[in-house]
């Protein structure tokens, strides 16, 4: 069963024009079109400078034979640049650059903002030559399913190649957003001193860095507005980071180290947020007790977004003194619409969060052993709410609340206290029909079962017609409706006929392939596509891929498709951003099938353990489309046929 990892949750140089590259294949850097990625936009929409002039007027006005009108392509685009520098989506930019070469050109000229949904698809130095005016970098490394311990260690995702070619093609670079890279602390230090005006960083799912790191950057980088870092892993080095921010007025906007699982110099921080007029978002680690916390929020009322720590007293804290009122700290912060945090929860304390709850856009309870009756409270004052995370802890019940109050809920996530087969969940079919039946807007939803029907399935599809993510993932392998015993064949097949919007869909429990054929058939905007211990033959693969012409990312794992399953998406792994496949039925002489026939495909082979590999099966394979070929960094564990 694929179980979620939960959340622990200006100036600018002019540069000469690049040398015209050679024109790209049709899939170079193809947009993802997956709702839930990032992509900034740059501050700063300033059109670059327009090309002189390539003709050249004398002072005499009657002597028109010296003029020389500039070529019809260069006006062209002259006009092109005022436009597109208004142009920010990708998917349209990517369309532009594609009608022909002088568009082409202008495009990449004018494009501020650089996304790349695979570290290995392009090269460094292929990247920087052909945007040469880049101010924000987003770069995306190893696969989702690395968050669950299904990659080896040490498989790469590098950062040291790209920091070192940004650093010299773009030293004006502010903004850079990481998603499981490997970055060292070294690699900060480059970041930190090769980007005079850098601006903003943000590491989700990161590792290889630590304390040390952090301060590098915080004290190098002076104009800092945003630090981030989103359930990486961050090394304790013993080093106080926060203590290494200059002095005097900062400019943070955003400081979030929640998953930082070591203390911090409290009284530096105090400091930090005292003198940081302009934060907006602060999300803390479970070392910061309820007491500090307040103290924090007197210093900052301006908050509007706030991850609690603790929230609860730890065990060096102060006894016999009075406690401070945080109730009034709370209904100080008026701008407050993004409560989180709650990692060793006190509920003697929940009542405190009371005066903020009316105001609420999304609310994190994650972390928090909540039972129903401490979260109803709470949920009745939340008619705003549009994002809810919580534990299953709640039961049933507390998602009946949850349905009866929260009507503008947007996106709900429901996470086990327990990932465990063999245990009967307090939520189930009961919660997810009273969900459809009071959040009717509901556009995304995880939600965590041991028990699931058919027909909670079907109301769902039918009351949310606007469901854009469907995760339904039920632990227990090859689980049928809890009610009937049938497959969850229907259920499923509701969800891809009625919700046309739908793009991300992740499925479980007793599935046959006429599952798959309901998705094939009607699953054209999918373009996420998550499966576990499910299916019957290659058939259902084969429905899929050949099916689901916008599909982009297929991960699977544990369920009985082979090579010839495998084969059958020759026609569209080009079009696709990577296929994962886990303990399946793969052979290696099926992918090398595969590698034969796609050339521009990487077909990566991997084994978990050391001892020599003697047989045709494959443990995972993983394909992308690559623009360079087979990476040289590859550990020993990889092969690359």
């Amino acid at each position: 069963m694929i179980i979620n990892k939960r959340p622990r949750s200006d100036t600018e140089s002019q540069t000469p024009t690049p040398p015209t590259p050679p024109p790209p294949p049709p899939n170079f850097m193809r947009e993802d079109r997956a709702a839930s990625e990032m992509s900034e936009d740059s501050d700063d929409r300033s059109t670059p400078p327009h090309p002189p002039d390539s003709g050249s007027g004398s002072g005499d006005s009657s002597s028109s034979s010296s003029y020389l009108a500039p070529y019809p392509d260069q006006v062209l685009e002259n006009v092109l640049e005022n436009v597109l520098c208004f142009l920010s989506s990708r998917r349209d930019r990517n369309a532009a650059s594609l009608v022909c070469r002088s568009w082409y050109r202008v495009e990449a000229l004018t494009r501020p903002d650089l996304f790349i949904g695979n570290c290995y698809a392009v090269s460094p130095a292929r990247a920087t030559s052909r945007f040469g005016r880049i101010r924000s970098v987003t770069l995306k490394g190893k696969p989702r399913f690395a968050d669950f311990n299904l990659m080896p260690p040490n498989w790469g995702a590098y950062l040291a190649p790209w920091v070192a070619a940004m650093g010299k093609a773009y030293p004006w670079l502010e903004k850079i957003h990481l998603k499981r890279m490997f970055v060292t602390d070294d690699d900060l230090a480059l970041l930190a001193e090769s980007f005079a005006g850098f601006k903003e960083l943000v590491l989700v799912c990161c590792d290889g860095f630590g304390t040390s790191g952090l301060a590098v950057v915080a004290s190098k980088c002076r104009q800092l507005r945003v630090l981030d870092l989103i359930e990486s892993e961050v090394l304790d080095d013993d080093v106080d980071w926060i203590s290494a921010f200059p002095e005097g007025e900062t400019c943070l906007e955003s400081l979030i180290f929640d998953c930082v699982d070591s203390p911090v110099n409290f009284a530096a921080l105090e400091k930090l947020v005292a003198r940081s007029p302009l934060l907006k978002k602060l999300r803390l680690n479970q070392y910061v007790s309820i007491a500090q916390l307040h103290r924090l929020m007197v210093r900052a009322p301006q908050l509007t977004h706030l991850g609690t720590g603790s929230f609860g007293t730890l065990d060096d804290a102060a006894h016999g003194e009075q406690e401070p009122d945080y109730v009034s700290a709370f209904a100080a912060c008026k701008s407050l619409i993004c409560l989180s945090g709650f990692r060793v929860i006190g509920a003697e304390y929940l009542p405190a969060i009371y005066p903020v709850c009316a105001n609420l856009t999304s609310l994190n309870f994650s972390y928090a052993n909540i039972t129903p009756e401490q979260l109803k409270p709470i949920i009745r004052h939340c008619h705003k709410l549009q994002i809810f995370w919580v534990l299953d802890s709640v039961c049933d019940e507390g998602l009946q609340a949850v349905a009866a109050t929260c009507k503008e809920l947007r996106e709900l996530r429901v996470f086990p206290i327990e990932a465990r087969e063999d245990v009967e969940g307090p939520v189930s079919e009961v919660g997810l029909q009273a969900i459809s039946e009071g959040c009717r807007k509901l556009q995304s939803i995880l939600y965590f079962c041991q028990r699931m029907t058919n027909a909670a399935v079907i109301a769902m599809s039918k009351n949310c017609p606007d469901l854009v993510v469907f995760r339904l993932c039920i632990m227990g392998r090859h689980r049928p409706d809890h009610i009937t015993g049938a497959p969850m064949d229907e259920g499923f097949g509701a969800i891809v006929m009625n919700c046309k919007k739908l793009t991300r869909l992740a499925v479980s429990g007793l599935l046959t392939d006429k599952a798959f054929a309901y998705i094939g058939e009607y699953g054209k905007m999918v373009r996420t596509l998550s499966v576990a211990f499910a299916g019957d033959s290659d058939m259902g693969l084969k429905y899929v891929l050949e099916g689901c012409p916008r599909l982009q990312k297929l991960e699977i794992r544990d369920s009985p498709f082979g090579d010839a399953a495998l084969l059958s998406g020759l026609h569209h792994y080009y079009n696709m951003r990577f296929l994962w496949m886990s303990a399946c039925k793969l052979t290696r002489r099926g992918c090398q099938q595969i590698a034969q026939a796609l050339p521009r495909l990487v077909v990566e082979v991997m084994k978990h353990d050391d001892e020599e590999d003697t047989s045709d099966y494959v443990e995972t394979l993983y394909m992308y489309r690559s623009l360079e070929g087979p990476r040289d960094d590859a550990p020993h564990f990889v092969s690359i046929l």
